[in-house]
């Protein structure tokens, strides 16, 4: 049984969601549709990405993902199909294959051709359901696009170092359910530059100088539970994606707030890492200054 994944800034009130699913299920009954989201902030591609690149594997090899961002089809917005890590893409290219692709080489892109066959105002309803379903079927790439060899970048996907190697400076590329904030640096990225160094992480007027393998390590167990008021604290992790987060333990935007409305972040602030010529210790340091 073929499984289709949906990924949309579409949201839950209007009807776009249920078309697609109801187009899906008219050419192939036994399908398996699965939504991955359609709550991403709406034409905002790095946050797409970031949701696709972290679900796609968890789902069997052979399944295709149709990814409905800023989809409308233009001389600068063409649409591909990729084949990659024995999954499939369908989406527009403008970017959000390309976190992916940083990582894991595609094994084949198409830029899809089939327009004038299959008329079309919708082209996720149309064009990208007509390709998911030739590939469910056993299609191959080719029918329905021609071979090229690049995709289009996200622009400022990859944090800038300086000459000196001493400075990285990312954004926020997403801003999750809890309100924690997750920047473009990833830990091996991050740990290529540091070396030995001692780190300051700062946030707008928030700093940090160390970074946590989970959230509770940022809480000392040993004072008892009354007396820790362990809510609302500060910290910055690696998540299990990978990427540098600033979080707030426990956060909850009703009573102790979120790592972005505490903090005042949004969606492509500046995060900044600076390293001092000094041996890191194996804990690190301590966390939230301000």
């Amino acid at each position: 049984m073929a499984i289709i994944t949906l990924t949309t800034d579409f949201g839950e009130k209007d009807h776009f969601a249920g078309a697609i699913k109801g187009a899906i299920y008219s050419e192939l009954s036994d399908v398996k549709i699965v939504d991955i989201s359609h709550s991403v902030a709406p034409f905002n591609v790095p946050e797409a990405a970031y949701i696709i690149q972290n679900a796609y594997s968890s789902f069997p090899k052979g399944t295709i993902h149709v990814i409905g961002i800023d989809s409308e089809l233009n001389p600068e917005n063409k649409h591909i199909a990729v084949q990659l890590d024995d999954h499939y893409f369908i989406c527009a290219n403008n970017g959000i294959m390309s976190m992916i692709c940083r990582d894991i080489a595609p094994q084949k892109i198409v830029e899809i051709n089939i327009h004038d066959r299959v008329a079309t105002s919708f082209p996720v309803l149309d064009v990208f359901v007509n390709v998911a379903c030739h590939i469910a079927r056993g299609g191959t790439l080719e029918v329905i696009g021609k071979v090229i060899e690049t995709i289009k970048p996200i622009k400022n996907l990859i944090p800038f170092v300086n000459d000196e190697r001493n400075q990285i400076i990312g954004s926020v590329i997403y801003i999750d359910n809890y309100g924690n904030v997750i920047t473009n640096i990833k830990r091996g990225f991050f740990e290529s530059i540091q070396k030995t160094r001692n780190y300051e992480i700062s946030a707008r007027s928030y700093k940090f100088k160390r970074i946590y393998d989970k959230y509770s390590d940022a809480i000392n167990f040993d004072i008892p539970e009354e007396k820790r008021y362990d809510a609302g604290k500060g910290l910055v992790v690696f998540n299990s994606s990978g990427y540098l987060e600033i979080a707030v333990y426990k956060s909850d935007s009703s009573t102790v707030g979120s790592a972005s409305s505490l903090m005042g972040l949004k969606l492509r602030d500046t995060v900044t890492v600076n390293f001092v010529a000094t041996p890191v210790t194996p804990k690190g340091k301590e966390v939230l200054e301000r």
